[in-house]
This record gives structure tokens, sequence and C-alpha cells, in this order.
């Protein structure tokens, strides 16, 4: 039954993603608004999906500690697609780090390229890796979008405590500005592989910022305390 379950909702939400790729597929010429609006829609879509197959309520912790003035990065804990599509619900027009392979899929890596992802080569060292920082300050001087970064690295299993990947301290240090740590329960109940489970509660918790001017050891050490001791909470 639990595999049943999984088959069914991949199928019904990657058939509503591919639908939203294509409706959206003039924005690939059109303003970058319009490609970061369709992310915003796929958000919503696991949202919708969630709820109505599997009857799981997506609860949404500390908003009051969301960053309204200022520029700042978010630190998100890894274990599902869902935050991938979520937090374009929750921040405005967010951009991501990720692994350089999720650019090559057809018409959805053309997606990933228009709204300025920035990729990286996971454990190699590379020109567009040591360059990634670049590109993160580009940003930041062109706009406010918030870059979104998951420090462990890749998606995890809901216990996983493995040391957080320190890329994410020449973030902290060399552009001066706000962390905002995000923690979830996704893989509670859209994990990577396995079994997907119904009527639970997905948790976001949307911990209190981080303010710049940590030396490097304590920033990833109050990163990682912060964030790990959070998910306990939902376990």
């Amino acid at each position: 039954r639990s595999l049943m379950i999984r088959i069914i909702f991949t199928i019904f939400f990657y058939l509503g993603v591919i639908t939203v790729c294509i409706i959206f597929l003039p924005s690939l010429i059109l303003p970058q608004k319009v490609s970061l609006y369709g992310g915003r829609v796929i958000g919503l879509w696991s949202k919708f999906c969630l709820k109505h197959l599997l009857s799981v309520e997506i609860v949404i912790q500390g908003q009051e500690n969301i960053v309204k003035d200022g520029k700042f990065f978010i630190a998100c804990t890894h274990q599902s697609a869902f935050e991938t599509y979520f937090l374009q619900v929750i921040y405005k027009n967010p951009l991501f780090i990720l692994k350089k392979e999720l650019t090559k899929i057809p018409i959805f890596g053309w997606y990933l390229k228009k709204i300025g992802s920035i990729a990286v080569q996971r454990d190699k060292v590379s020109k567009e890796n040591l360059g990634f920082i670049n590109k993160i300050k580009k940003n930041y001087e062109q706009g406010s979008r918030p870059v979104i970064i998951f420090p462990q690295g890749t998606r995890k299993d809901l216990k996983d405590r493995s040391p957080f990947k320190r890329g994410i301290i020449k973030i902290y240090s060399q552009l001066n500005i706000k962390c905002q740590p995000i923690v979830l329960n996704s893989g509670a109940i859209w994990p990577k592989k396995g079994k997907m489970s119904n009527k639970k509660k997905l948790y976001v918790s949307i911990l209190k910022p981080i303010d710049p001017g940590m030396e490097d050891d304590q920033f990833i050490s109050t990163l990682q305390n912060n964030m790990y001791n959070e998910l306990e909470k939902f376990i």
C-alpha cells in the first residue's frame, strides 16, 4: 500500500510540474520575474498535493523571525524535494545554490538557469565552485533576492547529524549579512527513497537569524547546534 501511495503521489505531482513547465515555456524568453512566478506556482502545487493526496498539514513556525529589513541568506536542512519547491512560497524570489547536474535536465534545467540559480560541482574543485561567492555577491549587489543554501550538502535522513559543509562559512564571512536558519521534518513525510507518510504534520520552523560578525568556527558551530537541536523536536 505504501508503495502504491508513493507511485500515485509521484505521478500526480510530476504531471503537475510538467504542466506548469509547459505553460510557462514562453517565460524563457520573457522577463525573469515570469519564470520566478512559475516556481512559486510549483511550490503551491506541492502543498496542494501533500494536503489532498496524503492529508498532510504544513505548519509554518517562527514567521515572526523572518528577516524583513536588510539582506540575508537562508541555511536550510535538506531531506526532501519539498523544500526546494515550497521555500519559494515563503520567500520572494529566492536564489538556489544547487548541484550542476540539475541544470542539465531538459526544460527543467532551462528554468533553473533562467531564474539565476548558482550551480556548483559537488565535491570537486572547479572554476565554477571557486567563483560561486562572486556570483552570490553580484546577486546581492543587483538586488535583494535571498540565497538558499543547504549546509548538509545533499538530502539526508531525518536522523542524520553529519557536520555541515564549511562552504557556508564563506558566504557568511564574505557577504557580512544575516543568516536565516530553517529546519524541516520533510524527510518524515516525503523522503528521497522509501515509504511516504500520510496524515502527519510537516513542520517548517524558521529560527531567529544569526547576525554577522562571528568567527568562522563559532558561526558554523552555532548554526549547526541551533538547527540540529530544533530538528530533535520533530523526531
